[in-house]
């Protein structure tokens, strides 16, 4: 195994055999993602995927809340476009880690996966949900773009048409609705969640490890992962672009001080929207 004392954001656990859960372990702001817990995130993902005790991996939320509700917007609002490119880069540094680690990666989504939550659930090779989960990418409401992937990976889940739709609208979709739409494999029942995504997660452990990692890198070379790092790369630019813009600043706080965000229309006039709820 390997040493996790250190780490203040994250917790993680191992179970037999050769399964890892990694858990965002931010409870108080429903395991939001701020720069800190990224770069733990980036750290202990790179030793996951160097173990070869660890052949499974459950990323997962720390309590009965909230896969990660997001990124963390109190930290995000004041970005510059400097700022926001480096914050995507780091989110796809994450993302890529758990896209491309040569080994099965679970998301286990036990609440709200809303914003980067959703994008750090896709990047996983599958989803399990509980009934309580809800995923969506609220962006638009903010002033911004799904940063963290959603624009490239979302659309290999559920497809192009409601990859858009879901973008663009910013709607919010419960468990039901992702299992229909293919974006989770299973939904689980709350009591149950845990033993059945275990159950899971120990039967893939207990496979060749080498036939796993095989079909998993031809799988995503099939799935045109070897596009990834353009596409990411333009959505860091354009997510960032859009920091300091006034739509972001006014999106951002409205959201923090939870009111209707009032904004700017392409012809400069005031727009009174509500942020997708």
């Amino acid at each position: 195994m390997f040493d996790t004392s250190q780490l203040k954001n994250l917790s993680v656990s191992f179970t037999e055999p050769g399964v890892c859960v990694l858990k965002v372990n931010r409870p108080s702001v429903l395991n939001a993602l701020n720069t800190a817990t990224l770069v733990e995130l980036k750290s202990v993902l790179h030793l996951v995927a160097r173990a070869e005790s660890v052949r499974v991996l459950v990323f997962s939320g720390e309590g009965e809340k909230a896969f990660i509700a997001g990124a963390d917007i109190s930290e995000m609002a004041g970005k510059g476009i400097s700022e926001g490119v480096r914050f995507a880069q780091l989110g796809h540094d994450v993302t890529k880690l758990l896209e491309l680690m040569p080994k099965p990666t679970i998301a286990a989504v036990n609440g709200f996966a809303l914003g980067g939550g959703t994008e750090m659930a896709i990047a996983c090779d599958f989803i399990v949900a509980s009934e309580n989960a809800v995923f969506g990418q609220p962006e638009v409401g903010l002033g911004i773009i799904p940063g963290f992937g959603a624009t490239f990976r979302l659309a290999k889940f559920v497809g192009l048409p409601m990859a858009k739709e879901l973008i663009f609208s910013g709607r919010r979709i419960k468990a039901p609705e992702a299992l229909q739409l293919g974006l989770a494999n299973h939904v689980y029942a709350a009591a149950d969640f845990w033993s059945e995504t275990l159950k899971l997660a120990e039967q893939i452990s207990r496979q060749s490890a080498s036939a796993v990692r095989q079909s998993k890198l031809l799988i995503n070379e099939f799935g045109e992962s070897v596009g990834l790092m353009y596409k990411l790369d333009s959505e860091a630019q354009a997510f960032g672009g859009l920091f300091g813009s006034p739509d972001q600043r006014e999106g951002m706080s409205a959201f923090l001080e939870k009111r209707k965000p009032g904004f700017q229309g392409l012809d400069g006039s005031i727009e009174r929207q509500g942020v997708i709820s």
